[in-house]
């Protein structure tokens, strides 16, 4: 990338285009949960898997939404909880991305397992048509360090991002077959960011902040009659202004910097058919609005206002799955899930090394009297990715240029207790 900022001669200005995405991490966090950071190349920075039953189903859930989890994937679907239901579930992911340069040498992030926590409580009054819910999750974020000596250095070592979203949703069931509901959601983020510089050895930019922000979600869901049901959420676009401070090591002390970052608006919509009650089929379509990703800028750094060129493009899952329900209250799913890229070849960058993503599930649980529970796992991939050409070039000359490739594995499990 080009720099207009002359202390960039200095060896100062660390305009080495590490973003073309924001390393992330997020973070249940406050007195809610615990800091875990996820990796998920293909997706942006979401975090689509928020419960084992309707992971294993390639999280094509909306229009089923019969668990507390739906308080994520359709809140109108938790009017079909009678009582009371505490559910905290745990997805863990192992993160692994793995690059082979135009000269033959390889590259591989650290090798982790991400524990991801979710938790969510639904009641519905007695005798009446209004149900209430309270969840917290993390709808996005990731975790990625890429070893010193890569040859993108300046263009990528480490990205952590903390998110966490608390949202309470009231729902109405108007009639038997129709609800809808309505929730805010209060969404607190951190980020840690970090690239090498490039002009000595070990120099280095590193930039942390952290924000609050305010958004909203939106569900209903239609059963027509017993073989059909539709389902359809909504989640608000928010923006979170990083406040922080950023340092240029060893040419800058830290010096208070700011960095503002657009979360998109998604949509999901999803159709079930149960021909028989043993049977459960259902496709979903999800829509992210990546598009409002363009330029990131780090305001007030050492070397003044800094301007990264993201420009993503808005993408698509499409999630199938189908659960067989077996005698003694006990169920097995399976599904699939295809996430589109959204990160362009000419703004492509290995701090989110995204690509097309293929997600195969298997899962099995038992609903009983009091405590139902279930255990997903998925096996994470697709087709490696070349970059040839790309615009991510830093002031001395490393390129994002070269083949990525992913192959991760992630279990989720969840227990439930409803009276």
């Amino acid at each position: 990338m080009k720099t207009t900022n002359s202390s960039s001669r200095r060896g100062l200005h660390p305009r080495t285009r590490f973003t073309n995405q924001i390393g992330w991490r997020w973070l249940l966090v406050g007195a809610v949960a615990a800091c875990c950071p996820i990796s998920s190349p293909g997706l942006g920075f979401r975090i689509p898997n928020q419960d084992a039953t309707a992971t294993a189903r390639g999280n094509a859930f909306a229009a089923t939404a019969d668990n507390p989890s739906a308080l994520y994937y359709n809140p109108a679907g938790i009017t079909q909880l009678d009582g009371q239901y505490f559910q905290v579930g745990l997805h863990m992911l192992s993160a692994n991305s793995e690059f082979h340069s135009p000269a033959g040498t390889k590259s591989e992030t650290k090798f982790e397992i991400l524990p991801v926590p979710e938790f969510y409580y639904t009641a519905r009054l007695k005798d009446t048509a209004w149900s209430f819910g309270l969840g917290v999750y993390a709808t996005h974020g990731l975790g990625l360090q890429w070893p010193e000596g890569t040859p993108f250095r300046t263009l990528a070592v480490e990205g952590r991002l903390t998110y966490a979203t608390i949202n309470p949703v009231i729902a109405w069931q108007v009639d038997p077959t129709f609800s809808i509901a309505i929730g805010p959601t209060v969404n607190y983020s951190k980020t840690k960011l970090r690239n090498g510089i490039g002009f000595t050895p070990g120099d280095e930019f590193k930039f942390i902040g952290d924000d609050l922000a305010f958004g909203m979600t939106a569900g209903l869901l239609w059963k027509p009659c017993e073989q059909w049901a539709l389902g359809a959420s909504y989640r608000l676009p928010t923006s979170l202004n990083y406040e922080g401070s950023s340092t240029q090591s060893p040419y800058s002390p830290a010096v208070h910097s700011s960095a503002k970052i657009d979360f998109p608006q998604t949509i999901i919509a999803g159709i079930s058919y149960r021909p028989t009650p043993k049977w459960n089929i259902e496709f979903d379509v999800d829509w992210t609005d990546w598009d409002v990703v363009n330029t990131l800028t780090f305001k007030n750094t050492a070397t003044g206002d800094i301007p990264y060129p993201l420009n993503w493009k808005s993408s698509f899952l499409f999630e199938f799955g189908v659960t067989r329900y077996l005698p003694g209250g006990y169920f097995a799913s399976g599904g699939y899930f295809f996430s589109g890229d959204s990160v362009t070849d000419k703004n492509f960058n290995p701090i989110l090394p995204d690509a097309d993503l293929h997600v195969g599930s298997l899962g099995f649980g038992h609903k009983g009297e009091h405590w139902d529970w279930a255990i997903s796992g998925q096996i994470i991939t697709g087709p490696s990715r070349t970059i040839s050409n790309s615009q991510s070039t830093s002031l001395v000359g490393e390129s994002a240029d070269g083949r990525y490739h992913w192959f991760n594995q992630a279990v989720n499990v969840s227990l439930t207790y409803h009276f």
